[in-house]
């Protein structure tokens, strides 16, 4: 297993500064991550410094909340995928979940599905605000409206990735889609029970101290 390989290396803070995301492509460079994972503003600024390599851009669509329009998602999408980035991670609008309104949850994905015309995109659930039936539901959604992934968490709501979500996220998909665990994996033990419980992509912080054998304190 090539560990590097299942992780999002990420910076989504309001925060980041440019030195700050040059740190980040450095680092995914040398270690060979899958992907950098950075806010839409930052795509195109990767993706010109990660070009002949084989690092990927993946970027957030209405991004943490989920509660940007359907056509605000859909744009945010060709937009991000025109100025270099290779993965979409979108989060879906929870209320709607929550209140049981699946078709807008469904068109909702389903719109951002098109507008990445084959980029591989995944589903941001958040589960930690959802019951197991709302994640179940969630993931069903997701897999019919043909995204690529489903994923637990924004990594900025009040929990984030646990081995019994993805667990049960894997359980509910079967074996074909991918399922990204983020928020809160800071370590190679947490990399390999999410692994275990049968994520296929890993999104942190911490890649680099992962990679190390070590324990890291960041958020995501």
């Amino acid at each position: 297993m090539e560990l590097a390989k299942y992780i999002d290396h990420t910076l989504l803070k309001a925060e980041s500064t440019t030195a700050q995301i040059d740190k980040l492509v450095a680092e995914a460079k040398e270690y060979q991550f899958k992907s950098v994972c950075v806010n839409p503003a930052y795509v195109q600024y990767c993706a010109e410094r990660l070009k002949g390599t084989d690092v990927l851009v993946c970027t957030v669509i209405g991004f943490p909340l989920g509660a940007t329009t359907t056509a605000v998602k859909a744009f945010e999408t060709t937009d991000a995928i025109e100025n270099g980035a290779g993965e979409v991670d979108m989060v879906i609008n929870i209320g709607a979940l929550k209140e049981g309104n699946d078709d807008y949850v469904y068109q909702d994905i389903k719109a951002v599905v098109d507008a990445a015309a084959g980029v591989t995109t995944k589903v941001i659930i958040e589960t930690s605000l959802l019951t197991d039936e709302e994640k179940c539901r969630a993931c069903e959604l997701a897999k019919k409206a043909g995204a690529s992934f489903v994923k637990t968490s924004t990594g900025f709501s009040t929990g984030g990735a646990t081995v019994e979500d993805v667990k049960l996220m894997r359980d509910t998909i079967g074996p074909d889609m991918g399922v990204k665990a983020s928020g809160g994996v800071r370590s190679l033990q947490d990399v390999e029970g999410m692994i275990e419980a049968g994520a296929t992509r890993i999104g942190a912080s911490a890649g680099v101290d992962i990679l190390k054998g070590q324990q890291s304190t960041e958020d995501y």
